[in-house]
C-alpha cells in the first residue's frame, strides 16, 4: 500500500461544487481507497491504496465524484514522496512563519509545454514572485493570495493546464497527515 494525497479544484467555492467532507471520505472508501482522511473543505485527501499509478487515481476519484455528486471535479494525485519533493524545492522556502504565509503552491495537472511558461516567465507581478518548475508553480506573495493577479484561474490560461492552489501551511499538514 501507498500513501497518496488527493487534491481536488474548485470545490466549496462560493457555494459551487458542495461536498462535505465526510460524505466524500465515505464515498472514496467505497472505491477501495483505504485510511481516508481529509482535510479543511477545500478537497485535500490522504489515502492508501494498492494502485501505484497517480493518473488511474486521478480517474477513479474524478469518476466517483462526477457519479456520486453529479458534477466534474479536476483532481491531483501525488505520492508522498512527490509532496516533499515539492516543498523541498521551493525557491522561497523559509523558517519564518510569517514569511511561509506568503508561499503558495499551484500544483499543474502536468507539466506545461515550455513556450507557455517561457512566456508566462516574461510576465512582472508589483507583489507576487514565481517560478514555474515541471508540474509546480512556486508563488510568493507578499500582499497575500486574495489580491494575487497569478490566480489559479490566470495559471490555467497561461499555461494551459488544468492547476489547483494551496498555501504552504496546508501543503506541510497534508505531509504530517500522511505519516
Amino acid at each position: 500500500m501507498n500513501t497518496y494525497i488527493a487534491f481536488l479544484r474548485g470545490i466549496n467555492v462560493s457555494g459551487k461544487h458542495k461536498i462535505q467532507m465526510a460524505e466524500l471520505k465515505e464515498l472514496l472508501s467505497k472505491q477501495k481507497l483505504e485510511d481516508v482522511k481529509t482535510y479543511i473543505q477545500s478537497g485535500n485527501v490522504v489515502f492508501k491504496s494498492g494502485l501505484e499509478n497517480s493518473k488511474e487515481l486521478e480517474n477513479l476519484i474524478s469518476k466517483a465524484i462526477l457519479s456520486h455528486f453529479n458534477f466534474n471535479v479536476p483532481v491531483i494525485v501525488m505520492t508522498i514522496s512527490k509532496l516533499k519533493e515539492i516543498l523541498d524545492r521551493n525557491p522561497f522556502k523559509t523558517d519564518d512563519e510569517n514569511l511561509q504565509k506568503q508561499n503558495y503552491f499551484v500544483l499543474l495537472n502536468e507539466i506545461p509545454n515550455v513556450e507557455a511558461v517561457d512566456k508566462l516567465s516574461k510576465e512582472t507581478f508589483k507583489t507576487e514572485d514565481f517560478l514555474v518548475a515541471n508540474d509546480c508553480m512556486y508563488l510568493k506573495c507578499t500582499a497575500g493570495y486574495g489580491k494575487a493577479k497569478l490566480n489559479n484561474n490566470y495559471v490555467e490560461r497561461k499555461l494551459k493546464v488544468e492547476a489547483t492552489t494551496r498555501n504552504y501551511r496546508t501543503m506541510s499538514k497534508l505531509l504530517e497527515l500522511s505519516n
